[in-house]
């Protein structure tokens, strides 16, 4: 992944976090300008109490289970192709096992900035503490920090990023991210199955690839909430990504449908599951990967992880023969999976445009 970030710039590391205790202080400091986009609230955003226009929930139990496997399948292909987002419940991944992600996640961002600056990003390197696609001087910067670090394979990490504080920090992210990778196989094969596919199909692209972790930490904007976003409208550019939420009953997340923004309401236990630029390349677009971006709220905190699966590199990536559906036609060039993440994290994050570039006429 190194290569991908070959052409980003190498910036001081910032802290939001503290940015924000600053401005959101009795006597508070103005944000600084950088921060503030335009009004995200001049677009519009569907109620986030209508539950006609929440993302599809898919229950994993259901997919298991031969009597109800074939109906929920095909609401998975459904969700993928018509949402590019669900909430996954009944999972499975153990409760332990997420809590004690969430705890250290939690515990490390809860760290005096000297601490998480000896994670610190460098130079030309996507991993560690910091901030997301920073490629110029003066371009907008998101409200939030984050801790971004390859987890699996294991021989793929690079121990100069990984906290040693909290001490279980580094055991916690290791069980995670082989149990929620199994899940992502699974669901995988679900995914493939839904359309017609042999299941191992989609699961052969991305199983024992590089998977990331990036956990976010989005502090409170109390004077200008309504100003700042706490991640860029833009597509995910791998396979599959699985995200945990800390903490439920903030909003941040929303996704992008017919032109309106639906905020997310993350559902206890569950997880947020979306569709990335390669999964919908390999499948010919069955399966689409939708803009989304975090939204920043005005007194409290949110803290995320997401998990990010990744096709191998190396690999020329295209339609896959079996996803193109008879009488249908090739809807995706293909290019090298390297070629395509040097793109999408040498640029800023700009919605769905690099993904459309590799559209056919």
């Amino acid at each position: 992944m190194a290569d991908a970030a070959r052409g980003m710039e190498s910036l001081p590391v910032a802290n939001v976090q503290a940015l924000a205790e600053t401005c959101n202080n009795g006597v508070a400091e103005p944000v600084p300008r950088r921060y503030l986009s335009k009004d995200p609230s001049a677009e519009e955003v569907v109620a986030a109490d209508d539950s006609s226009h929440a993302i599809p929930v898919i229950d994993f139990r259901k997919l298991l289970d031969p009597e109800s496997s074939e109906e929920e399948c095909a609401r998975l292909g459904s969700a993928c192709h018509h949402w590019g987002f669900f909430q996954l419940i009944n999972h499975g991944v153990p409760d332990e096992v997420i809590a004690n992600l969430m705890k250290d996640v939690v515990g490390f961002f809860k760290q005096p900035l000297e601490a998480k600056k000896e994670c610190a990003q460098q130079a030309d390197s996507l991993e560690g503490y910091g901030q997301a696609f920073v490629v110029s001087e003066d371009q907008k910067l998101d409200w939030a920090d984050m801790l971004y670090l390859i987890v699996q394979p294991r021989e793929s990490r690079d121990m100069r990023f990984w906290p040693t504080r909290p001490a279980s920090f580094r055991d916690s992210v290791d069980s995670y991210s082989l149990e929620a990778s199994k899940l992502a196989y699974h669901l995988l094969e679900f995914m493939a199955k839904g359309v017609g596919a042999d299941p191992a199909s989609l699961r052969g692209v991305f199983q024992g690839q590089v998977r990331g972790m990036r956990a976010n930490y989005y502090p409170p904007c109390r004077q200008a909430a309504d100003r700042v976003l706490g991640l860029s409208p833009h597509t995910d550019p791998n396979g599959l990504t699985l995200l945990l939420q800390m903490n439920h009953d903030v909003q941040g997340l929303q996704v992008s449908k017919d032109g309106r923004w639906f905020p997310v309401q993350a559902l206890d236990g569950a997880f947020v599951v979306n569709v990335g630029d390669a999964l919908e390349i390999v499948s010919n677009g069955a399966f689409k990967s939708v803009e989304h971006r975090a939204v920043i709220h005005p007194t409290k905190e949110r803290i995320s992880a997401a998990l990010f699966h990744f096709p191998d590199q190396d690999r020329m990536l295209g339609p896959l023969p079996e996803l193109v559906k008879k009488g249908d036609r090739v809807r995706y060039g293909t290019t090298s999976y390297q070629d395509f993440l040097k793109q999408f994290f040498t640029a800023k994050l700009d919605g769905r445009k690099l993904i459309e570039s590799f559209k056919l006429e």
